[in-house]
């Protein structure tokens, strides 16, 4: 399966723009801190959101400690629990925010956090053993930074900022945009979850479902944006399905008990298990069944299949599979091959029929025609194809004149199959995706 994301430059009166405040710490000090950020920051906020009640806030307050530290550590050495004083730290901002507050009990009794104020001056060492007890707060924080009131892309460049710990210019960089629309993007977002009272809270009851399928969402539409870009030079991104793969696990430790999270990190961690298959010597796509599968991270596969076991086991009755144990599903059929020719389509076929009558796509529906294209034939799948075509859906979709031409071509019908893939070229946005296309519509793949 893949997503989409929308690039589309956005303005607004203000930026964040972390790069313009920081002062440049010796080289050593630096690494050590932004390893130490990229681990902490969602600690750091989620304890600093439970004190003064607003995310975007809290945000603000952790990137203040990270300045501060900054400007300290080259100075006065890094401290034997870093990331214990960058939430003191945080945290001491915050409580001396609310100390500022002309209407002090109004707030006290807005946030809620009275206590707060009494432990502000703890040591250090009080902090560490504090922070055994905030799992549900970094948790809460990952569902606020997905909360569904956000659009897709200031969800996704929220949770890369808040909770994977990355630089405005970091996810600038991965989206192939620029800082201030990253910026912008970011400070909308925090100003949003503001206004409507977002607050640092694991969902219950019926809420859980849908805003855990939003933070799912947002965690996989990274994952594709590095698995296939689709924009720019290169087709894949390894840094964007790390850092996926990184709140993955987070999620699965945060989440043990609930079978869709597994179910994403074995689906994403088999995808990326192919990465090095994927592209030929020159940067070039190389597809699936043509895959050099000695090349697969088979380490990966293992633990992504034991991972997908513990998905399945954890699953109620009658409710089975969801959305993305389905596709870790059809995604394992594939690791267990160890050659194309292994593959058991068939089963493919049912799981995405499957898949289907759960969520409803036309995407979902493709993908099934490629698979029956192996398990019955190309003809019935381009029945299905055409069927897709007739209604109108994808029309805007590269992949729906790739899978075409694809299905004739294999019946022989060369020439209407190179018109499909040069259509395709025409509509993809990823320089090398095209390259491959404009071949295999002159004939030479």
């Amino acid at each position: 399966m893949s997503s989409t994301a929308d690039h589309t430059d956005e303005t607004t009166d203000e930026t964040t723009d972390d790069s313009t405040r920081t002062p440049t710490p010796p080289a050593g000090v630096q690494r050590t801190l932004e390893a130490v950020w990229r681990m902490e920051s969602a600690k750091v906020t989620a304890v600093v959101a439970r004190v003064v009640g607003d995310v975007g806030l809290a945000e603000d307050l952790a990137q203040d400690a990270f300045v501060q530290a900054l400007e300290q550590w080259p100075r006065d050495g890094i401290p034997s629990k870093p990331g214990a004083w960058l939430t003191a730290t945080a945290r001491r901002r915050a409580i001396d925010r609310i100390r500022r507050d002309v209407n002090l009990a109004s707030k006290l009794q807005q946030v809620g956090h009275a206590e707060e104020l009494r432990v502000a001056d703890l040591a250090e060492a009080d902090f560490d053993a504090a922070l055994e007890d905030i799992d549900d707060d970094v948790l809460g924080l990952i569902f606020a930074a997905c909360h569904p009131v956000l659009t897709a892309q200031a969800r996704i460049s929220l949770t890369l900022r808040m909770i994977g710990g990355l630089t405005t210019r970091e996810i600038a960089r991965a989206f192939l945009t620029t800082e201030p629309t990253i910026g912008q993007r970011i400070s909308r977002a925090k100003k949003t979850l503001s206004q409507d009272g977002v607050t640092i809270e694991v969902p219950s009851g019926v809420e859980l479902v849908p805003r855990l399928a939003s933070v799912l969402e947002v965690v996989y539409l990274i994952f594709n944006e590095g698995y296939a870009a689709t924009t720019g030079r290169d087709w894949v991104r390894g840094d964007l399905m790390e850092e996926a793969i990184r709140l993955g696990r987070v999620l699965a430790a945060l989440a043990p008990g609930e079978p869709e999270v597994h179910g994403l990190l074995a689906l994403m961690e088999i995808q990326a298990s192919r990465t090095r298959a994927r592209m030929g010597r020159d940067g070039e796509p190389v597809l699936l069944l043509d895959q050099d599968r000695t090349r697969w991270d088979w380490a990966l596969i293992r633990h992504a299949l034991a991972t997908l076991d513990r998905a399945t086991a954890l699953m109620s009755e009658p409710a089975g599979p969801g959305p993305y144990v389905l596709q870790a599903a059809i995604a394992a059929c594939h690791a267990r091959a160890r050659t194309a020719d292994a593959t058991d389509w068939s089963q493919i076929v049912a799981l995405y029929e499957r898949l289907g009558s759960l969520r409803p796509s036309p995407v979902i529906d493709l993908n099934r025609a490629v698979a029956m294209s192996y398990a019955d034939g190309p003809a019935e799948a381009l029945a299905v194809v055409d069927g897709i075509v007739a209604a109108g859906a994808l029309a805007d979709y590269h992949l729906l004149p790739s899978v075409r031409g694809d299905l004739l071509s294999r019946l022989g019908r060369d020439e209407e199959a190179r018109a499909e893939f040069a259509r395709a070229a025409e509509m993809t946005q990823n320089d090398a995706e095209k390259a491959l296309l404009l071949r295999r519509a002159a004939g030479e793949v």
